[in-house]
């Protein structure tokens, strides 16, 4: 059986599929953008450097500095900013804390508080803020370890059905093994790359390419599948 030669109501079931998870995957692309590369991009920083915070971390400075210059800097105005940075950078004492906790009220707590319901720590207090002020080491083992999991499980399902739907293609035996492996290749170098460049930031450029791989062979196998079970074979003359 060939993708030509699956059932009709078969092909819509899987064209439908396949054009989901690549809709799914352009947003999570996007996402990725604005979240992690736009807020740094105005800065002046390219894709490497921005992986390196990610991962790394900035240890010339605090979370919460690279955070107002960098994803959070929009959410305060240029005189907030000044002032948290102002405090963080005369040691964030407590005792000053009062002066800053409005403007983390106004901007933060939206989203970091235990009432939003989102997995992210809150800022509620000098103690919660407090673990931002120390030295930005990047994500912290306990969240790389959450969306390592997250990403091995979810990716995993997703690359092994549409790999069974490119199976079927009439491309050779060869090329469709290679094509097969690649995604689950590309994950594993991608969340392995997020680990070691917490280490070392010369694996930033690993992170790049396993998810450039990534998105490859996700097209091709998407393309090749979609091509194959819509558009008629012309016979040789």
């Amino acid at each position: 059986m060939t993708l030509r030669t699956v059932p009709l109501p078969l092909r819509v079931l899987a064209t439908c599929f396949l054009l989901t998870i690549g809709m799914g995957y352009l947003f999570a692309l996007a996402y990725l953008y604005f979240i992690d590369f736009e807020p740094h991009s105005k800065q002046g920083l390219g894709v490497v450097q921005t992986v390196i915070l990610k991962y790394y971390g900035n240890r010339e400075g605090s979370r919460l500095e690279a955070a107002l210059q960098g994803s959070m800097g929009a959410k305060v105005t240029p005189s907030e900013q000044q002032e948290i940075l102002q405090w963080l950078r005369q040691g964030a004492r407590e005792a000053e804390f009062a002066n800053i906790q409005p403007v983390l009220q106004r901007a933060c707590v939206n989203c970091h508080s235990r009432e939003s319901g989102l997995p992210i720590s809150p800022l509620t207090s000098y103690a919660e803020v407090s673990q931002y002020t120390a030295v930005d080491l990047g994500q912290s083992i306990k969240m790389l370890v959450r969306v390592s999991h997250i990403h091995l499980f979810g990716m995993s399902f997703i690359f092994a059905l549409t790999s069974m739907i490119f199976a079927f293609s009439q491309t050779s035996p060869l090329f469709r093994s290679v094509l097969i492996a690649i995604p689950f290749f590309a994950i594993l170098l991608d969340i392995a790359s997020w680990w070691l460049t917490k280490y070392e930031p010369l694996f930033a450029y690993t992170v790049i390419v396993g998810g450039v791989l990534m998105g490859l062979s996700l097209a091709g196998q998407i393309t090749i599948s979609l091509y194959e079970m819509w558009v008629p074979r012309h016979p040789r003359n």
